[in-house]
């Protein structure tokens, strides 16, 4: 195809979306609908994961050192600790912190510990890992390590989180290929019903030997200009839903001690995605509908001329 042949059709794609104004505002409507719903499903998502890591940062092992270990012991567990793949921090509470923190616990009942010292608790490390998966793999790691008085720690509640995770995934990515299903459907059938409208402009330009090429150009264009329009102004909706329920959203949040995630920090990236789904849907819907039209039209020609 000729490059002004191809400017041509182009600006013929772009101009047919304000000649069929109301097929146009339909696909962009159905189109944003399903958009958005796929943004509700991919913010609710990161809401969530961003709450269990939160959950999960509180799920820490706590690591108890043998009474009787000296400093050249307790570097060396520490440092064995540290080695293993799946931690993200260890953090050493010596007994005389632990001791100040019992009396601080106690309050004004402090008084029962008059005439003992720390001497009586154990240094200990506070462990957080890198993976919740590989929780319970670590902790027996380092239950197998010398000089280990004891490990305080929640594998069940670090399972219970993990299943949690993978639950949502699963639910938002069906919600979102269910989606974009139904967007490409849509689509297709839309276009499809605006080709049938043209129907008449279509044979005249078949019965002065336009090829397929030609016919299908500027319906491609036209259907994924439909979506980056439908892309950009599903994010303005998105913006809206999410603040205005942001409020209750937050309080529900607020119970586990989480909060919600900055909009912002992801708009750029759901924005691309908004994009490539629009125009993948668009493009794959206008091939499809003018394709399988063309073909019960019976118009297939000689594309070479």
């Amino acid at each position: 195809m000729k490059s002004i042949r191809l400017r041509y059709l182009t600006r013929e794609g772009v101009k047919n979306i304000g000649t069929n104004r109301l097929m146009s505002f339909a696909s962009v409507a159905v189109l944003m609908s399903c958009l958005v719903m796929i943004g509700c499903a991919v913010l609710l998502y990161f809401n969530i994961d961003a709450l269990l890591k939160s959950v999960e940062s509180q799920n820490v092992i706590m690591v108890f050192v043998e009474k009787d270990a000296d400093e050249k012991t307790v570097e060396e567990v520490k440092n064995r600790i540290s080695a293993l793949d799946n931690i993200e921090s260890v953090e050493f509470i010596s007994r005389d912190v632990a001791y100040d923190t019992v009396l601080e616990s106690l309050g004004d009942n402090s008084g029962i510990m008059n005439g003992v010292d720390s001497s009586f608790l154990p240094d200990a490390f506070e462990v957080t890992v890198s993976d919740m998966e590989f929780f319970s793999l670590t902790v027996n790691q380092i239950r197998d390590f010398d000089h280990i008085l004891s490990i305080r720690e929640n594998s069940d509640l670090a399972d219970r989180l993990e299943k949690i995770r993978t639950a949502v995934s699963y639910v938002c990515i069906g919600i979102i290929i269910l989606l974009f299903i139904v967007a490409l459907f849509i689509i297709a059938n839309t276009i499809r019903i605006t080709m049938f409208t043209r129907r008449l402009e279509i044979s005249i330009m078949k019965a002065v030997g336009a090829t397929n090429s030609f016919i299908r150009w500027p319906f491609l264009i036209e259907g994924v200009t439909l979506g980056i329009i439908a892309a950009v102004l599903s994010m303005g909706v998105l913006y809206l839903i999410y603040y205005l329920a942001g409020e209750a959203l937050l309080t529900i949040f607020g119970i586990f001690g989480g909060g919600l995630i900055n909009f912002m920090d992801y708009a750029p990236y759901l924005l691309i995605g908004f994009i490539c789904v629009s125009v993948v849907t668009a493009g794959i819907g206008s091939i499809f509908s003018i394709g399988k039209y063309l073909k019960e039209q019976g118009s297939v020609v000689d594309e070479t001329n």
